[in-house]
């Protein structure tokens, strides 16, 4: 199949894609920008490949990509296989421990509840979500953890959406790759000269029983990384969790009347049904290998569709309610959207609390939220990686 011949289309609904490959197969060919790799859509099969020893997430040797565009920021452990990802991440772990995260809570709390009082003073009752409270939320909330000053923001908000929905619907620009890293470099040096409590700081100062710390390139690419993937995702949890519960209205009604209850569950549910990861990033075969029945050669790329994934009925064979359905008191199967095996998200519970927080509050605060009927059709993010809608006009 050739995605990019059918961009528009699939960016607006690639689920019935994935249920026609499906219908033939786990594994297929795929042709995106010109690039040619194995997609994976299967759940056991998804789940085999994201945790198999002969995929690597190393990309500097493969095909794929030119070694010119290798820089600091590549130094992180999502782009790197063990024993170097093994060491990164219980450096990192050391320092982003389940105490820090749970410290944020009342920040998150108070973050949402000063944007939510922002929408409610707009006179017209009526707005753009993602802007107004899907992207500043968790843009606030990470910045502040790594140390960011307020005026960069808006920075890496743009540096980081051309990352992971570059317009062109391919690849970032290399300028947008050499100004994010340029800037991190001159961050780390000036943590390291005057730390703070940040995150970051705890980073540069971090060592290992055996004396070992990240180095200066180490903790660019860890500071990319967390910047990225702790906001990205999150801005496409609240925008597509959002509007799941606006076009299922007997979902919306059933959590507005048991939140305590049901919130856990909805968010779990939002991750699954229309998760903000679509494809898991590139992995490379460093040896031949089969995936449901398909011989994949050495030297081969492979994405792996947790969209597809989270949707395969072969998923949801017992009773209850099918993969389409979009049911906030599921129980069962968990999903993929944070990943499996090793490389599984180390920010998820940071993920889970800022989507419950942050849903939950924005349907108390406003009973009556709503699509805007005179807002015109949705902008669906280009691309494969992510998930979600440039803009969310709702009305409150």
């Amino acid at each position: 199949m050739d995605l990019t011949a059918h961009a528009d289309e699939f960016n607006a609904d690639p689920y019935p894609f994935y249920e026609a490959l499906r219908a033939v197969g786990p594994v297929h060919r795929l042709v995106l920008g010109g690039e040619r790799a194995w997609l994976v859509v299967g759940h056991q099969e998804a789940r085999a490949a994201l945790s198999h020893p002969a995929l690597s997430k190393n990309w500097l040797g493969s095909e794929l990509f030119e070694v010119a565009q290798v820089n600091a920021v590549a130094t992180n452990m999502l782009d790197s296989d063990p024993p170097h990802h093994t060491r990164l991440r219980r450096l990192v772990a050391r320092e982003f421990t389940s105490r820090r995260v749970e410290s944020l809570r009342p920040r998150v709390q108070q973050i949402t509840d000063g944007l939510l009082d922002a929408m409610d003073a707009v006179p017209e009752r009526r707005g753009d979500l993602i802007r107004a409270f899907a992207v500043p939320l968790p843009m606030t909330l990470i910045c502040e953890l790594l140390g960011v000053p307020n005026l960069d923001r808006a920075r890496f908000r743009y540096w980081s959406g051309e990352i992971v929905a570059p317009l062109d619907g391919v690849g970032a620009h290399p300028r947008v790759l050499e100004e994010m890293t340029s800037y991190l470099s001159g961050l780390v040096a000036a943590k390291a000269g005057e730390p703070g409590d940040d995150l970051l700081s705890a980073l540069i100062r971090t060592r290992d029983e055996d004396g070992d710390q990240l180095s200066p390139d180490e903790l660019i690419g860890m500071a990319f990384l967390l910047l990225v993937a702790g906001h990205e995702t999150t801005v496409n949890l609240i925008g597509n969790g959002v509007r799941a519960l606006l076009d299922h209205p007997e979902q919306l009604a059933a959590l507005r009347a048991d939140p305590d209850g049901l919130i856990d569950g909805a968010v779990e549910e939002m991750l699954r049904y229309d998760g903000p990861v679509q494809h898991a990033t590139y992995r490379f075969a460093d040896a031949d290998l089969e995936l449901g029945g398909v011989p994949i050669a050495t030297g081969s790329s492979v994405l792996v569709a947790l969209a597809a994934a989270d949707r395969d009925p072969a998923r949801f064979t017992g009773p209850g309610p099918g993969p389409e359905a979009f049911d906030i008191r599921r129980t069962g199967p968990g999903h993929l959207a944070f990943g499996h095996g090793i490389h599984y998200c180390l920010g998820a519970p940071l993920a889970r609390m800022e989507g419950r927080i942050a849903i939950r509050s924005l349907l108390e605060r406003f009973p009556g939220l709503a699509g805007d009927p005179d807002a015109g059709p949705l902008d669906w993010l280009p691309g494969t990686l992510m998930r979600g809608v440039t803009r969310l006009p709702l009305r409150w």
